[in-house]
């Protein structure tokens, strides 16, 4: 695996890139300046464009919410392919900051967010997919999604 690209890699993992979305609000879903790729937060959107929506510890569990999680950096990647064109444009994975809408007594916050850390991981490998991170709980999201996630990318 080490000799293939980020996108080589993405296509060996079987799973299929949510459409990207457009912004909900004022301001811009990715920004670059220089070297760094800026991702602003982005939620589980499905192959639908369906958001999936739920909360930790009340309508989902932990298992569902890894997996959002994992929807979550779809939908990153999704962004990334579309507005750069291609994965193999990443150099690295610098800063993931993962967010959990779940119940007040909820600890496995980084058990969440390891569904989006090691996507990241299986595309762009063990030294440049992973990269520092936070995982926190929140009482709520927009729209009642389980998982939002913003990313710090550098770029070729």
């Amino acid at each position: 695996m080490k000799n293939l690209t980020a996108d080589q890699r993405f296509e060996q993992t079987g799973l299929k890139l949510p459409p990207a979305p457009a912004p909900l609000g004022v301001y811009k879903p990715f920004l670059i300046d220089g070297k760094h790729f800026y991702i602003s937060g982005h939620g589980p959107v499905q192959n639908d464009g369906s958001l999936i929506h739920g909360r930790i510890g009340d309508d989902m569990d932990m298992e569902q919410g890894k997996f959002a999680a994992q929807q979550v950096g779809l939908t990153i990647l999704s962004t990334i392919q579309k507005n750069i064109g291609s994965l193999d444009k990443v150099k690295r994975v610098i800063k993931v900051l993962g967010m959990v809408n779940c119940v007040e007594d909820f600890k496995k916050h980084p058990y969440v967010i390891n569904g989006c850390s090691e996507l990241f991981k299986k595309v762009w490998g063990e030294d440049n997919g992973v990269g520092v991170r936070s995982a926190v709980g929140m009482g709520s999201l927009p729209d009642n999604i389980p998982v939002e996630i913003e990313a710090l990318f550098e770029l070729y």
